[in-house]
């Protein structure tokens, strides 16, 4: 499981690709400097715990696992707390405590954190009452604040997102293996949520899920194996002057694997067959991801997976679908039946936040709740109605109780939005909608 630290810089370079969504770094003399500390830097992950979750993708590949994604829309170094890193993993905890019940298979559980520090966006610049300044990218390239100096994009900024992406995948390796993943405290923490009447539609099968504890228990389970769960990191693969550096050669196989991450995305904005991140994943041995929406033309499919997944190996690729409720019936088969027809074995997995994204009466960016789980329904109808596997969901949510998106059980309401709406990009499900999410998922995992 050793990587060697120096990247073989050869093997990444080659033809000169556009390269969508990248800063304009003011200063080349600071950015070499950053990338060459990068360079030098220990890995994050390793290649073998890659390798692990290619295995695990493989098997939700299969319905033989649930992959469960989640995490911040964009983290920010102010909020790497201790706090916030345990309240996200706790809040990914009970949501696979309550899937795994629901599936009857593992979950794979992937935070959507230690490296997600920038964003792409629509526009280069943000204009506020007359004033236009470079668009926030995320921690990683420059700050929130609107103000010039805050705006101007920032290489040292890579090395700070490498600190704070290591400290983060730390103390998460500490929570996951120390005792505080124990399955009886989380089932514990989940008949606490359930206890309040706004979630009584939830008692059953909080109650079944006691029920199989209590036989567990009786039959003499190990539940000392328990207490420690599986818990991979992942992030979107945007900012290519953090991602090469940070590439290695695993000592064991001479293969080349992305350290920054044991999974990596290429998105919406950035997955042009010709451009530079799709380039970038066909180079590394990452379980990687390609988002799709639903202007994904069907075509496209079967390029794609000759770059991408060329052997076409179960664990290697996974479809993240952002189509929106009110698409994804109609944008979703296509696309699936065109990667059926070219041999995929890719794993499917449902982003019913990106597709679902509007601006309030109040003027705030947000999503409604039940748009949400309309989408998941939708992804789980199309691929009954295919005979493919749903293999799992990815979501934007926090620990913390803000007030983002519209609706759930606590209802929260436009007017609402303004008393804790803490994302400094897309709004994210709160603790109490994450859980609700995954007990209405679980149920149609149950119906399955």
């Amino acid at each position: 499981m050793t990587t060697t630290v120096e990247p073989l810089q050869s093997l990444l370079d080659g033809p000169a690709r556009p390269a969508a969504q990248q800063p304009r770094w003011p200063d080349d003399a600071a950015l070499k400097s950053a990338v060459e500390t990068l360079s030098s830097m220990p890995p994050i992950v390793f290649a073998g715990e890659c390798d692990v979750l290619r295995q695990r993708m493989a098997a939700a590949s299969r319905g033989e696992a649930f992959v469960l994604q989640g995490g911040d829309c964009a983290e920010t170094f102010a909020a790497a707390t201790a706090d916030n890193i345990r309240d996200r993993v706790k809040t990914l905890l009970q949501m696979a405590a309550v899937l795994t019940y629901g599936a009857s298979v593992p979950v794979v559980k992937v935070g959507r954190m230690a490296g997600q520090y920038a964003k792409p966006r629509s526009s280069d610049t943000e204009t506020r009452e007359g004033v236009t300044l470079p668009a926030y990218r995320g921690d990683m390239v420059n700050d929130f604040e609107f103000a010039e100096a805050a705006r101007i994009p920032d290489p040292q900024r890579l090395v700070r997102a490498y600190h704070a992406s290591t400290a983060t995948l730390n103390l998460v390796r500490a929570f996951t293996t120390g005792g505080y993943a124990d399955l009886r405290h989380v089932h514990e923490w989940n008949k606490g949520f359930v206890s309040t009447p706004a979630n009584a539609a939830y008692e059953k099968l909080a109650r079944d899920i006691d029920k199989a504890m209590k036989f567990m228990s009786a039959c003499g389970a190990d539940f000392d194996a328990m207490r420690q769960v599986e818990f991979f990191a992942a992030h979107e693969a945007l900012l290519l002057d953090y991602e090469r550096p940070l590439t290695r050669v695993d000592s064991r196989t001479g293969k080349l694997y992305d350290t920054s991450g044991h999974f990596i995305w290429v998105g919406e904005r950035t997955r042009d067959l010709d451009g530079a991140h799709i380039d970038f994943i066909t180079k590394v041995h990452n379980p990687v991801g390609v988002k799709l929406s639903a202007k994904s033309d069907p075509a496209y499919i079967e390029k794609l997976l000759d770059l991408v997944d060329p052997d076409r190996e179960p664990g290697r690729l996974t479809f993240i679908t952002r189509m929106g409720a009110g698409h994804i019936r109609d944008a979703l088969p296509g696309v699936i039946e065109a990667a059926t027809k070219a041999g995929s074995a890719a794993t499917w997995i449902c982003d019913p936040m990106h597709g679902n994204t509007f601006e309030s009466t109040s003027g705030f960016k947000t999503r409604n709740f039940d748009d949400i789980v309309e989408e998941v329904h939708g992804f789980f109808d199309v691929h009954h109605a295919l005979g493919t596997v749903p293999g799992g969901i990815h979501v934007e949510l926090t620990g913390n109780d803000v007030t983002e998106c519209l609706g759930g059980a606590d209802k929260i309401l436009d007017a609402d939005l303004n008393k804790r709406y803490e994302s400094v990009c897309d709004p994210r499900l709160n603790h109490r909608q994450g859980l609700e999410l995954a007990f209405l998922v679980a149920e149609m995992l149950a119906a399955d």
